[in-house]
């Protein structure tokens, strides 16, 4: 049986020997992260979090969704990761936090939204750890659980196949949300994006 603990060294041994090269591995991504977030419906002088923002790519964008009047926060398990956001100058764009998803600094209902890029697939507990990203958020407030790429093109990346208990299936995401405290309002999955938003339940 594997422990907590020993989810977050394997996440932090993975991410930290990749993040000084993350973005460069990468760099078409930022349009499809622009137009995640121009999907969330961010309005000027909100509150989002990015959970498990890396070197922060999405955090321009949540910057200018919620305006210089909004609180943008990056919190991320691995402290490498955020000396890349550091070193790219992201920290501009909000504030970072070395924090873990599943147990945030944050008071309840203290924000308006919730951005998570690859997150779901690195949670130890997904059906818990959803719980807590709900917490942070007030009722009505949105969750965007995106990936630059689909869930067929990454699969393909990666040398795998699909198989029907992936987590991030509409007929498995939508019931783990339910249960979570959110409702799945949109669910996109095509080669060049996969994007589901939901909105929490008061």
């Amino acid at each position: 049986m594997r422990h907590m603990s020993d989810d977050h060294t394997h996440v932090q041994e993975f991410f930290g020997a990749r993040a000084a090269g993350w973005d460069s591995r990468f760099p078409d991504d930022g349009p499809a992260y622009a137009a995640a977030v121009a999907r969330m419906g961010l309005r000027t002088g909100d509150g989002v979090l990015d959970a498990g923002c890396g070197t922060g790519r999405a955090l321009p964008s949540l910057r200018a969704a919620v305006g210089g009047t909004g609180v943008v926060v990056g919190a991320d398990l691995t402290s490498a990761m955020l000396e890349a956001a550091i070193r790219a100058g992201r920290d501009r764009d909000g504030r970072l936090l070395l924090a873990d998803v599943t147990a945030l600094p944050l008071r309840d209902e203290s924000l308006d939204a919730v951005f998570a890029a690859g997150l779901v697939a690195h949670l130890p507990n997904p059906a818990e750890n959803l719980v807590e990203l709900a917490r942070v958020v007030r009722p009505g407030g949105a969750l965007a659980l995106f990936h630059p790429i689909g869930r067929a093109a990454l699969a393909a990346r990666q040398g795998r196949q699909i198989t029907p208990d992936d987590l991030r299936a509409e007929h498995n995401l939508g019931p783990l949300l339910a249960a979570s405290g959110w409702d799945m309002t949109s669910y996109v999955d095509e080669d060049d994006r996969f994007l589901a938003l939901a909105a929490r339940r008061g």
